[in-house]
């Protein structure tokens, strides 16, 4: 994404927050899966396990069921996002080392940390147990656990009223796992809230397509569209005196709903669209209403002023 006029572009020195992922990552993803040999088997294992959990696969080329885990193994590592390495090792090539473990059937992975054997498995299992097994030996501190103490942290500088530190997390998140969609939705909704609409989009665009439905995007996308609409309509001066000389001027009440959402004053916005399905029901096709479920989608589910709003509209309908 583009950093030009974006008031939350990475903010070097100023990022505070104690939050880091297992891995750079720019890393090159070739460099989480490699081949080793009985010479490099202390540098490729025993040293680089001191700094990450290293896989090592033990194989054949004659082995059916090695061919069949192998690009499971790589699968799973990749999609670990750096918080383990796999090295392969061709015990025809290279016997002595899987000798000295007691390797006595192939494939057979051994989970190396800290420079020892933790655990590991024989046998081509599925990609649900590999994985299984890399949260396992990965601990507590792999990068789903990491990432949701980052958006934890986010979320703490937003309530203290912080949000260029809470940018810095939501884009250092986004470099190591791109797909998070709470960050995508909260970098987008900073951005929307500094008035830069454009930027918002952009973020919003790197969520998956098949993700676009959810919830958090949803809302967001929802943001956008209103901030596009108040930026066609009037000044609330005049709406507000259109209202005063023809109080039934039902499209001045309903601008004027828009410009407080987008002031962010989201009961008045709220009161104003039922004031006029009290008014009219019929108004521009229901628009009131629909407007109103608008606001809800942008506004959260749970969001105070979508309950209070809630309340006031099922009354309003079924009183």
């Amino acid at each position: 994404m583009s950093t030009d006029n974006n008031p939350f572009a990475p903010a070097g020195a100023q990022y505070s927050a104690n939050v880091s992922f297992g891995g750079s990552p720019d890393e090159p993803k070739g460099d989480l899966v490699k081949e080793t040999t009985t010479q490099r088997f202390s540098a490729d294992v025993i040293q680089e396990s001191r700094n990450q959990v290293v896989l090592v696969d033990f194989w054949a080329p004659w082995c059916g069921p090695c061919k069949q885990l192998t690009p499971v193994l790589e699968k799973a590592v990749k999609a670990a996002g750096g918080r383990v390495k796999l090295v392969k090792m061709n015990i025809d090539d290279h016997p002595a080392v899987a000798g000295q473990l007691g390797i006595q059937s192939i494939p057979a992975v051994i989970a190396f940390k800290d420079g020892q054997p933790v655990d590991g498995f024989m046998g081509a299992l599925p990609e649900s147990k590999v994985n299984e097994f890399i949260d396992r030996v990965a601990g507590p501190g792999g990068a789903g656990a990491q990432i949701e103490a980052a958006l934890a942290a986010a979320t703490e500088a937003l309530t203290a009223g912080d949000s260029q530190t809470a940018a810095d997390i939501y884009q250092e998140i986004l470099q190591a796992a791109p797909d998070t969609l709470a960050a995508i939705a909260g970098l987008a909704g900073l951005l929307i809230d500094a008035g830069q609409i454009d930027a918002a989009r952009s973020v919003l665009e790197t969520a998956p397509e098949d993700k676009r439905s959810d919830a958090s995007i949803a809302g967001v996308s929802a943001r956008i569209a209103l901030a596009e609409q108040a930026e066609k309509l009037g000044d609330a001066g005049d709406l507000l005196r259109r209202l005063e000389a023809d109080p039934k001027d039902h499209q001045a009440r309903f601008d004027l709903a828009m410009l407080h959402n987008a002031r962010g004053e989201r009961t008045e916005a709220a009161d104003c669209l039922l004031e006029i399905m009290k008014a009219d029901r019929t108004w521009n096709d229901d628009g009131a209403r629909k407007q109103l479920l608008q606001f809800f989608e942008a506004w959260g589910m749970t969001d105070e002023a979508t309950l209070a709003a809630r309340r006031k509209l099922s009354s309003l309908l079924f009183s």
